[in-house]
């Protein structure tokens, strides 16, 4: 089954010459900032789809590519942002609603997006947004994707059912198992294994590749909700949305490293799905800077930590609540 590409909106500001940016999706403005890492002054505004949720970036930083979950009417899109900035491009996903992970293939020619209202896991042509596999994997809210590093391999977290779902995008073979209550941040870590956040567990369950069986599960209280690891792979970092926290991990070890605070003392947030509170969602590690960048969806800002004190050292002003961040690489990396 095939779709359309079709041209949408232009850029609401002019792009000035290009250098390494943040990428931060606004779920409730329906932008996207493009933020200079140098000083985290915003270089451009990009309008997308309602509700942009997560953003990823093509190997060799050329597109990046946002998902319109939708409002209260479910949308059934994806921004696609070229790297020059002259124009943005829609993938029309048709009766695949509610698209909220997303990721490139390590060749930067597929995408893999998952769709919740659909339990499905599509397979997209990155250049054209052609459907070419819709995997079904279930009703349980089928949130994150993360892939294997080979790219053969997806795994999907699902909050409902508190489960982590293996596809092989090869044989299309689906397994599933379950990982812990809220099950909903997931990446693969530098040894190949599994990672999940279990947001209503307040755990962090660590999972075989292959069986999916639990071999480790860590404590990270206050609603974990997503997981990443440092480029160079030595620490998986944790937000906490409720505890307005940063779990540090080892990530040879699994232990606890670091809890850093995010939320500033006295603070008027905004409204929040967990009331008013700064809750920290998207969270991303700088490859060339020793940073962590914190979205602070309650704040509207993004909080900066240094990775040598695990310390916020800054934060950045973004549109109305932030949530998804990706980088965009120098031009010349």
């Amino acid at each position: 089954m095939g779709r359309t590409l079709v041209l949408a909106g232009a850029l609401l500001a002019v792009m000035p010459a290009w250098s390494g940016e943040l990428l931060v999706g606004n779920k409730s403005a329906d932008t996207v900032w493009r933020i200079s890492l140098d000083d985290g002054t915003r270089r451009a505004e990009i309008a997308t789809g309602a509700a942009p949720h997560e953003i990823a970036v093509a190997p060799g930083g050329r597109t990046a590519v946002v998902t319109n979950y939708g409002h209260q009417a479910p949308g059934n899109s994806l921004s696609v942002i070229d790297r020059d900035g002259a124009q943005t491009r829609t993938f029309d996903l048709g009766t695949h609603a509610r698209p909220h992970g997303v990721r490139f293939s390590p060749d930067g020619q597929r995408l893999l997006v998952t769709t919740e209202a659909s339990g499905s896991l599509l397979m997209l042509d990155a250049a054209t947004g052609v459907l070419e596999r819709a995997f079904d994997i279930g009703d349980g809210v089928g949130h994150m994707v993360a892939l294997s590093r080979d790219g053969t391999v997806a795994y999907v977290s699902k909050i409902r059912a508190g489960s982590v779902v293996r596809v092989d995008l090869t044989s299309g073979g689906v397994l599933e198992r379950p990982a812990g209550a809220g099950a909903e941040g997931i990446e693969v870590a530098p040894d190949g294994n599994v990672w999940v956040t279990n947001r209503d567990a307040d755990t962090v369950t660590v999972h075989d590749p292959e069986s999916l069986a639990i071999r480790a599960t860590l404590a990270s209280s206050g609603f974990p909700i997503r997981v990443v690891f440092t480029p160079d792979g030595r620490h998986a970092l944790v937000t906490n949305a409720r505890a307005a926290t940063l779990s540090v991990f080892d990530a040879a070890s699994r232990q606890s490293v670091s809890t850093v605070p995010l939320a500033q003392p006295g603070r008027e947030y905004r409204q929040t799905l967990l009331g008013r509170a700064a809750l920290p969602i998207g969270v991303i590690a700088d490859p060339q800077r020793p940073r962590v960048y914190v979205a602070i969806s309650g704040g509207n800002e993004v909080a900066v930590v240094d990775t040598a004190r695990w310390e916020v050292i800054g934060r950045w002003t973004t549109g109305d609540e932030p949530d998804a961040l990706a980088i965009l690489p120098d031009a010349a990396d």
